[in-house]
């Protein structure tokens, strides 16, 4: 018995969490989309995106949402993300249950409006399954190979290299703030004391922390543009250069094939099976 309490506090401790998020945030390799070609990726992703939106049929939705799982599943997402989606999830059913019948509904208005999670559900196990599968450098390049600007591509690089960062400067910062502060020698009833007192110097460790965040900014501004990072972004030889690895294979084609026939027959079934 101790030995699964100490297993689960060392899952749940703040070192481990910050691990599990970079995985998530920085991808896997060894995944089965990851085999893919990111543009292709993007192109699919933005299917599952947009087109759940504009369909009210469940049997089409729950069709949907079993290869997303299975595609889910293979990414090897963190389960602290699986968790927290849950978590999520769980509540949204909980207070659209509790709303409906408050508001005079019965359990038979309760299905109706499952049908928005059922669409939330599945655009976020879509997300989580393509953007943990690619890493921020060939997200980058597949958005400026589909002609986003070279500055918003950019952008995506250096917000997800600059999230360990930021998080392991928020995390020194809270533990300086403990290390200069005076914690509560009474905790009171459930530590509410306690609580209080971390609830209030993480959001103090906010301020040092912007200011810490525009001088590694500005360090970053002027490595670049000393490298010729803004010639870059206006040269055409350089953006070949730098997409010269990108490349669109028959296996490509065979995964966009195989899931345009799944839709298509999933499409002509809902139209005779509707729940």
């Amino acid at each position: 018995m101790e030995a699964i309490k100490q297993n689960l506090i060392d899952k749940l401790s703040v070192e481990q969490i910050k691990i599990e998020l970079m995985r998530t945030a920085f991808g896997r390799q060894s995944t089965f989309l990851s085999r893919f070609d990111p543009r292709m990726l993007i192109v699919w992703y933005s299917f599952f995106a947009i087109a759940p939106w504009f369909i009210h049929n469940k049997f089409i939705l729950l069709g949907l949402l079993v290869p997303i799982v299975a595609l889910t599943l293979s990414s090897k997402v963190s389960p602290l993300v699986l968790i927290i989606m849950g978590v999520g999830l769980v509540s949204e059913i909980s207070y659209i249950l509790l709303g409906s019948l408050l508001f005079g509904g019965s359990l038979a208005s309760f299905w109706p409006l499952m049908t928005l999670t059922l669409k939330i559900l599945l655009i976020s196990l879509a997300s989580i399954a393509v953007f943990s599968s690619m890493d921020p450098e060939k997200l980058s390049d597949a958005l400026l190979s589909l002609g986003m600007p070279a500055q918003f591509s950019f952008g995506v690089s250096y917000g997800y290299r600059m999230l360990p960062i930021l998080i392991e400067e928020y995390h020194n910062i809270i533990h300086s703030f403990r290390l200069r502060g005076r914690s509560p020698q009474r905790k009171g009833i459930f530590g509410w004391r306690s609580l209080i007192y971390l609830a209030t110097i993480s959001v103090r460790a906010f301020y040092p922390l912007i200011l810490n965040t525009a001088k590694r900014t500005r360090t970053t501004v002027e490595a670049l543009e000393v490298r010729g990072f803004t010639y870059s972004l206006v040269s055409p030889d350089a953006k070949k250069l730098k997409l010269a690895y990108l490349r669109i294979r028959p296996l490509d084609f065979v995964f966009l094939g195989c899931s345009l026939c799944y839709m298509i027959v999933l499409a002509v079934a809902g139209q005779y099976l509707s729940l």
